[in-house]
């Protein structure tokens, strides 16, 4: 019996940690979601409408920021944007890790040790799925053209 519960054990804290590092790049949209759905309900939406409010703008959060770091060509404004999305994750990040090494740890500051490499991990991976969207695109330096076209007059050489 012991056995078994330390496998569950296991497999529990696997499918937390699994769903964590897959769900990173929706905390933002979640929140948003959570935020516009509670103001719809308090301004008497209803249940079911302040849920379809909450899904729409939860969707929509993460469809736009996507798309914005697909197309962007800015490098400052991906980085702004992939920070927003990763900053909510890495504290989600933060609490979980947190919460699973009160698990089997009674050392405070081993705990915040976890706690903080979990917040980078899970926000590095937000930011990383994040980017997955965006094209590589090659540095353009102003003025230079990657395949210049050849010289209208061609220098003349000398024979001699």
């Amino acid at each position: 019996m012991l056995a078994l519960g330390l496998v569950l054990n296991t497999l529990g804290i696997g499918l937390f940690s699994w769903a964590i590092f897959a769900l990173a790049v929706y905390a933002l949209p979640f929140f948003v979601a959570l935020s516009i759905g509670l103001m719809a309900f308090q301004n008497g939406a209803g249940v079911v409408g302040a849920m379809l409010i909450g899904i729409a703008g939860g969707a929509f959060t993460l469809a736009v920021g996507q798309a914005a770091v697909a197309i962007t060509r800015s490098l400052t404004l991906r980085i702004a944007i992939a920070t927003a999305f990763a900053v909510p994750a890495a504290v989600a990040g933060y609490h979980l890790a947190f919460a699973l090494s009160q698990i089997g740890m009674p050392s405070l500051a081993w705990r915040e040790i976890f706690a903080c490499l979990g917040a980078v991990c899970v926000g590095g991976t937000a930011w990383t799925r994040l980017t997955v969207f965006a094209e590589p695109r090659p540095f353009e330096l102003a003025g230079v053209v990657e395949n210049p076209s050849p010289p209208i007059l061609p220098a003349a050489t000398r024979e001699g």
